[in-house]
Order: C-alpha cells, then sequence, then structure tokens
C-alpha cells in the first residue's frame, strides 16, 4: 500500500507529512517528506489547548476552531507530498495515516482506583481531512488500547521494528519530542517500549518564557550553563523513573515535579542545562529496563539536532549515541513515516499494540479507517 503518514507531536512545532509504501511488515519503498510548520497563532492557542483540555468540553468552540485549523495544515501537507510523489513517478497514495495532535493523554496509572479508566484525546477531523484530500483516512490510533487498559503508548515501536529489520540487534530507537520514548529491539525478537520521561517539551517552555525564543536553537542556551545538581537530585527521586514499563507520560506530566525541585528559580542558561541533564538521566533511568544493552542508540525527533542534549545522551549512556540518519533513516520524518506502517496494518487487521510496548493485555489492533478503503 501506498501511503502518507502524518505526525503532529507535542513539541507543536508542525507536521510531519511522509510517503511510505508499505504493507505493514516491512517497508518497501520510502518517499518524499516534508515539515510544515504551524503559524505563531495556532502554536500559541494548541499550547493554551493542552492546560484547558481536561476540563474542556468536546464541543468548546475555541477547540473545534483549533481543531479546523489544525485539520487544514494536516491537508496541506498531505497535498504537498502527493504532488512531490507524483512528480518523482512515485504512484499515487490510497490513504493518509491522521494521528491528530494529542491535547490530554490520561491513561490509567498504577494505584489508580479498581474501575477507574484512562483517557486519552487527539484532535483532528478525520472526515474533513478525507475531504480536503479526497484519500480514506485512518485514524484513532490510541483509543481502543487504552479502553483496553494498555497506556495508549508508545505505537511506533512496531514500525521501528518494521524498518530496522536488517539493522544489528539489540538496538535502542530514542525519540526525542515534547516528551522521550524509546523502543527496544532485542536479538532474541523481544520487543519492548516506553515513555523515557520529559524531553523538549520543558526546554522549548523554558526558552520561550525565560528567554523569548520558541526553542533552545541547538543547544546554545543549555551549553552556555551549567547542570543544577540540587535540582537534578530532587527531580532523579521522581517515581516515575524507577515505575517499570509499561509507561507513559502527558506533555504537562513533569511541569509540577519541575517547580517543586525549583527548576524555575535557576537562571535561563541554567536552567535550560538542567533540563537537558534531566532529559538525558531520564534515559540512562530507562535503560535499567533493558534485558540486554543494546549495540547503540539511534535518536530520532527533534532532540537529535540540539547539540546539548547529544552530549549529554554521550555522557550519560555506555553505548554509542548517534543520529538515526546513520542508519539512513530520515530523523525528521521518521514518526510520520512509522504512523503510515501503522495504518498499513490497521487496514488489514494487524496488531498495532503489544503488551511490551503499551501494556495491552494482548498483541491489539487498533485504529479506524474512514473512506473507501474499508
Amino acid at each position: 500500500m501506498r501511503i502518507i503518514g502524518t505526525m503532529s507531536g507535542t513539541s507543536l512545532d508542525g507536521v510531519d507529512a511522509a510517503w511510505v509504501e508499505t504493507d505493514g511488515e516491512k517497508v518497501a519503498q520510502l518517499g518524499p517528506a516534508i515539515t510544515v510548520p504551524y503559524e505563531p497563532a495556532l502554536r500559541r492557542d494548541l499550547r493554551r489547548l493542552l492546560e484547558l483540555a481536561p476540563g474542556l468540553p468536546p464541543d468548546d468552540q475555541f477547540l473545534r476552531d483549533c481543531e479546523a485549523r489544525l485539520t487544514e495544515r494536516h491537508a496541506a501537507a498531505i497535498n504537498r507530498v502527493a504532488l512531490d510523489a507524483q512528480r518523482a513517478g512515485l504512484p499515487a497514495p490510497e490513504m493518509a495515516a491522521f494521528h491528530g495532535q494529542t491535547i490530554l493523554h490520561r491513561p490509567r496509572q498504577p494505584g489508580d482506583a479498581a474501575g477507574a479508566e484512562g483517557r486519552t484525546w487527539q484532535i483532528g477531523d478525520a472526515a474533513a481531512l478525507s475531504r480536503q484530500t479526497g484519500l480514506s483516512i485512518a485514524h484513532d490510533f490510541r483509543s481502543a488500547d487504552v479502553a483496553a487498559g494498555g497506556q495508549g503508548a508508545p505505537l511506533v515501536p512496531v514500525a521501528h521494528a518494521a524498518l530496522a529489520h536488517a539493522l544489528p540487534k539489540p538496538l535502542a530507537v530514542l525519540n526525542l519530542g515534547g516528551v522521550g520514548n524509546v523502543t527496544f529491539l532485542g536479538s532474541d525478537g523481544t520487543l519492548l517500549a516506553f515513555d523515557t520521561g520529559p524531553a523538549n517539551g520543558p526546554l522549548d517552555d523554558w526558552a520561550r518564557r525565560s528567554a523569548g525564543r520558541d526553542y533552545d536553537r541547538d543547544g546554545n542556551l543549555a551549553s552556555a550553563g551549567q547542570a543544577d545538581g540540587a535540582v537534578l537530585g530532587r527531580l532523579m527521586n521522581h517515581p516515575f523513573l524507577a515505575q517499570p514499563p509499561p509507561k507513559s507520560l502527558d506533555r504537562l506530566d513533569f511541569d509540577r515535579a519541575l517547580r517543586d525541585a525549583g527548576a524555575h528559580e535557576l537562571s535561563p542558561k541554567d536552567g535550560a542545562a538542567t533540563l537537558v541533564a534531566f532529559a538525558a538521566i531520564c534515559v540512562a533511568a530507562a535503560a535499567r529496563h533493558f534485558p540486554e544493552p543494546p549495540l547503540q542508540w539511534l535518536v530520532a525527533g527533534g532532540g537529535r539536532r540540539n547539540s546539548a542534549m547529544m552530549r549529554a545522551l554521550a555522557a550519560t549512556l555506555a553505548e554509542p549515541v548517534r543520529p538515526v540518519e546513520v542508519a539512513g533513516w530520515n530523523g525528521d520524518a521518521l514518526e510520520a513515516q512509522c504512523f503510515a506502517v501503522l495504518a498499513a496494518r490497521t487496514a488489514r487487521g494487524l496488531p498495532i499494540s503489544f503488551p511490551g510496548t503499551t501494556g495491552a493485555p494482548q498483541p491489539m489492533p487498533g485504529g479506524r479507517i474512514l473512506g473507501g478503503l474499508l
């Protein structure tokens, strides 16, 4: 199947879109990929939605306005990739994968009351997207897993396995978006994945509040500072780091912990350096849950462009840390490509979540398809 996958992560930087030919188990061909940035007003409004989401009714007018604008950006990205594919002589896509924009992620956690239900909320109008692109749309990838008691995240590990089928194992694939998540591919076929902790999300928010920047470009702010050992010591006691997988986070889950630890009292550069150091510590803590050490860490997401973050990972982890480009992958398009793989699996009724990735009770299919394919 030829599918255009999309992804708009919790860093709120824009929409990634990528053409992929896949059967959901292997990737036959990768085509053009682009990123369409969110305009500043939409980025600002989506940040506001993250704060409002716990109490928002689904028919809230501000929410619906943001959703319509978000969907239009996805349609623009899909249509541009479809045109680029046509110009490259590639077949027209049959479907698009639409993850939407997560504004709330509250899966069931250890210690929740018996019968408590998790919640995950991704906004985006699949019907409008189908009309604007003329394609069938695979969407709603997380809700079935959460309803069954899974974490609803991370979802892309099975797609990482499809892309990495020829790479030496064991292997760790680390994605550093708003939140960090890791996929461990074992030498015996083990598939394990979970969120590591905060990554770019708190750092972006810090750069905006303390230095008037949308993000810490190339880690320049963090590179000029020193991590605060006392703040790090308090953060390292956070129970999430010791919690065994499966586990996942909302983008804002660590905001209170960061305040309580005193991170918000630091200078702009020292605060940035401390957030980078803590993200690396979270990754190192995650590695303790692997059944065997990986041969290397392949890093995707915006965090791989932050030189301070990559240096911190290299200093904290025992194994080589490299951007995914060394494996021939496109780190900017990787998650969009992965959702294209998930869309193919949805179309074929194959599982997209597993006990070792989301804590699902058994391998589970997921997603829904709107349009003419099914």
